[in-house]
């Protein structure tokens, strides 16, 4: 069996026409963007999101790296609420109607990519910093099995991950935004709404800002 090619931080390049690089925030307000976000699934699958075609193939190879880059979408603007279920690899059925009221923190993410294993402390110390106001995080492995719940011990990691081998859950995300990128981290609103994007690996200063505002109700 191939093995597929991993990119690391290096290969990182800008993925979409939204995204710049470094803390770059922009507003998608133009009837241009909103008219490609609002496309229906499949569409955006052909289009614009190479990640989301390669989960709609399911073959599994040659996930592409973010460079870092941050996008918020402005309240007026949000998509409607995310609804997505999974299972984490305990067992647990998890359903996003169950998250009405809370802020939501989803990763994608895989074992062997460089990126991941990089963010992954930083992921967890915000999740302690903000689970005692009510911040549920998510990881949603896109590749492994054996190997995610590896690496969760391995990195300490006690939020739960959610299996999407298949790219079930990857391609349903993008009728709210494209992930376009692993890893990817989506922060979700009290409404369930996407609030923010990062592609690729993470700052924990700048997530950590973005979590604190979707708290804050912004």
């Amino acid at each position: 069996m191939h093995k597929p090619s991993l990119p690391t931080p290096s290969d990182a390049a800008p993925l979409a026409p939204e995204t710049m690089p470094g803390f770059s925030r922009r507003r998608l307000l133009s009837s241009a963007l909103l008219g490609v976000l609002a496309a229906p699934v499949l569409a955006g699958c052909a289009s614009g999101d190479p990640l989301a075609q390669q989960a709609k193939a399911g073959d599994n190879k040659n996930y592409i790296a973010g460079d870092g880059s941050v996008t918020e979408y402005a309240a007026a603007e949000r998509k409607p609420p995310v609804a997505v279920t999974g299972e984490q690899y305990d067992g647990t059925v998890v359903n996003s109607g169950d998250w009405a009221g809370k802020v939501i923190v989803l990763n994608f993410w895989y074992a062997a990519g460089a990126p991941c294993r990089l963010e992954a402390p930083r992921l967890e110390a915000l999740w302690n910093e903000f689970k005692p106001q009510n911040v549920l995080f998510y990881g949603l492995n896109v590749r492994d099995e054996e190997a995610a719940v590896a690496f969760e011990r391995t990195f300490g990691i006690t939020y739960p991950s959610m299996q999407d081998k298949n790219g079930g859950i990857l391609l349903a995300m993008t009728q709210y935004v494209p992930p376009q990128a692993v890893p990817s981290t989506l922060v979700l609103d009290k409404q369930g709404r996407v609030a923010a994007r990062i592609l690729g690996l993470a700052d924990q200063s700048i997530l950590k800002s973005l979590i604190t505002g979707a708290v804050a109700g912004g």
